[in-house]
Order: C-alpha cells, then sequence, then structure tokens
C-alpha cells in the first residue's frame, strides 16, 4: 500500500535518532500512561549485531519534514525475522503503519533467503486493535504475550543477606562470561523458544556493544559452581535488566531475588532510579510473581505475531514495541 499525498518513506539514518525516540515516547504515553522506551534503548537497538540501519529500518516524514512513523526489522537466530513499527498518535488512520508494514515484510525474506522454516514475527501493543487487525489480514497470528515490569529506586538499597551458601558477585573474567552463557543456556531449556546459542556469538551480541558493563552482570555461586547469572546495562539514564536465570536443582531458595536486589543495589549507587526490564507473561518459572514481590509493577503490555514468510497475504498498523529490549531477548527463570 503506497503512501498518501504528502508523506515519504525513507531509510532511517543516525540523525533520526531523537525524532524516532519521539514518536516512540508519544506513543507509549497513549498507551500506557508513561514512556517506557526511549533514546538509550533506541541507541542500542540499532547496534545490535547484524542490524544495518540503512537497510533495515524506515521512517515516514510528512511534507513539512517531521517525523512520524518508524519501522525496523532484523534476523533472529535461528529462523525468526523479527519486527516492530510505531506511528504517532496525531498521525494514525492514514495508511502510514500499512506502509511500513508493507516495507517490512519486503526486506524480511532477503534476511535469511531459502530457510524453509523462516518465520516473520512482528509485536505490537497488546490493546492496539487496529494493529492487531491489520496483522490478522496479512496472515499472522498472535503467539506469546510480554510485560514491561518497572520499579523505581528512591534511594540507595541494601540488598540483604544472600540464601545460605550462596556468594553473589559481578562478572570479572573471561571464564566468568563463559558460567553466564553456561546457566543460560541450561536455566532457559524449558522456554518458549530457547535455543543453545554457540558461546562466540552469544558473547558478541552481548559484550560488543556500547552498554556492555560487566560490572552490572552477576553471578551466583554455590561452592564456586554457578547456579544462577543476571546480565543488566544503563541506556541513557535508565537500567535494564536482561537475563535472570537461576538453575533448576536451585530454584525455591531466594537466589533469584537475592540478583535482583543486588542488581538493584548497584544500579542505585550509580544513581539510577528506574529500572526496566521484559518479561513472558507466560512464564513456566513465576518470574512474574518474583518481579512483583521485589516492587516491580506492569507498565507496558504487548504482544508478539507471526506467520511463515512462506505465506503472504495483503491494510493500518498502528505501533508496537519491540519484541525484547536491548541486545538480547529478555528472558528470566
Amino acid at each position: 500500500m503506497g503512501l498518501p499525498a504528502g508523506y515519504e518513506l525513507r531509510a532511517a539514518t543516525p540523525d533520526d535518532l531523537a525524532p524516532v525516540a519521539t514518536v516512540l515516547a508519544a506513543d507509549d504515553l497513549d498507551d500506557a500512561g508513561q514512556v517506557v522506551l526511549d533514546e538509550g534503548f533506541l541507541r542500542e537497538e540499532w547496534n545490535r549485531l547484524g542490524f544495518d540501519l540503512a537497510t533495515d529500518a524506515w521512517v515516514v516524514v510528512d511534507d513539512a519534514g517531521t517525523l512520524v512513523g518508524y519501522g525496523q526489522v532484523m534476523w533472529e537466530e535461528p529462523d525468526v525475522v523479527a519486527s516492530w513499527g510505531v506511528v504517532h498518535p496525531g498521525y494514525r488512520g492514514r495508511g502510514l503503519g500499512s506502509s511500513l508494514f508493507s516495507r517490512i515484510e519486503e526486506r524480511a525474506p532477503q534476511l535469511l533467503p531459502g530457510s524453509p522454516t523462516l518465520r516473520f514475527r512482528h509485536a505490537i501493543n497488546a490493546g492496539d486493535r487496529a494493529a492487531a487487525a491489520l496483522l490478522e489480514t496479512r496472515g499472522l497470528r498472535p503467539v506469546r504475550h510480554f510485560w514491561h515490569m518497572q520499579i523505581e529506586l528512591t534511594g540507595a538499597v541494601d540488598p540483604g543477606p544472600s540464601p545460605e551458601g550462596i556468594d553473589i558477585a559481578p562478572v570479572r573474567s573471561p571464564g566468568d562470561l563463559a558460567a553466564v552463557h553456561a546457566v543460560e543456556d541450561e536455566a532457559f531449556t524449558d522456554h518458549w523458544e530457547h535455543h543453545p546459542e554457540p558461546f562466540d556469538r552469544w558473547a558478541a551480541e552481548r559484550t560488543l556493544g556500547p552498554s556492555y558493563d560487566p560490572a552490572l552482570w552477576l553471578l551466583a555461586r554455590q561452592g564456586g559452581a554457578p547456579v544462577g547469572a543476571l546480565t543488566a546495562s544503563v541506556l541513557g539514564d535508565r537500567g535494564w535488566v536482561g537475563l535472570l536465570g537461576v538453575l533448576a536443582p536451585s530454584r525455591g531458595r531466594g537466589i533469584g531475588e537475592a540478583l535482583l536486589r543486588n542488581s538493584f543495589a548497584a544500579f542505585a549507587a550509580r544513581g539510577v532510579r528506574c529500572l526496566l526490564l521484559a518479561v513472558d507473561a507466560e512464564s513456566p518459572t513465576g518470574a512474574t510473581a518474583l518481579y512483583e514481590r521485589v516492587g516491580m509493577r506492569v507498565v507496558k503490555r504487548w504482544d508478539l505475531w507471526e506467520r511463515s514468510l512462506g505465506d503472504s497475504a495483503a491494510p493500518d498498523s498502528t505501533s508496537g514495541p519491540p519484541p525484547d529490549p536491548p541486545r538480547a531477548r529478555r528472558r528470566e527463570g
């Protein structure tokens, strides 16, 4: 579907960072009543391994040069191409989202050509009926529900004692990175869409970006053996928890809660006052209850829709958050 008169769709450029963040903020305010995803988040997205801003992201501008829409698509291992898009609430109902989505659909199969099992996945705000109607028309169906959760840190945080026999410390060596990877690989074996990832690629994806800070990554050990891990980063003025995993034999002892409280303390010590994460609403380990227990609350709900990329269909998408905030898929255990 083409754009209406007075609008242009073009490739995104680095200079679009702040204007796109403004559209994201407007969408969040309309959907959640607060800004959830900001410029720091977007910068991290644009620095993800394998993402090419010139070929994998687009903006819509009006005839005055105002940026009013954005969409992107990227490959996710092993056989998923994931996308999201957003249109400023004041410009919806004009076909802009449909045009963005069509460009995304055009690019998606080029990211992993020749794969017979390639799936196309798109994220939208959970309450966005117009976007849901568009995706249904294009042959997608809802497959999973996610939440963004948040906590405000009002001052210094006392992490309290760790569970008996558990030592929690920041990542300090390459060997610690391998331990975090091993915990993730084992802890999420029974989670939706978990796929083992080779260590070299895993490490490159998570440590080569500008936000990587091993002082915010935590390992929980018992007798020197890793039993839990947490990864986190600062994006702009906000903290994000990425991975939180505890090995199955060690669950139910408060290790996940202790890792979170230690993470809160580390962020608070840096003056970070807002901390977020994304969680699978259907987590088999009851992660949402854990996050609520430490004081976090749901601030935004979003859904993943999917179809095989071999399928096709055809029209106004309005908005949608990214499938998972920064760098790694958000996981919990």
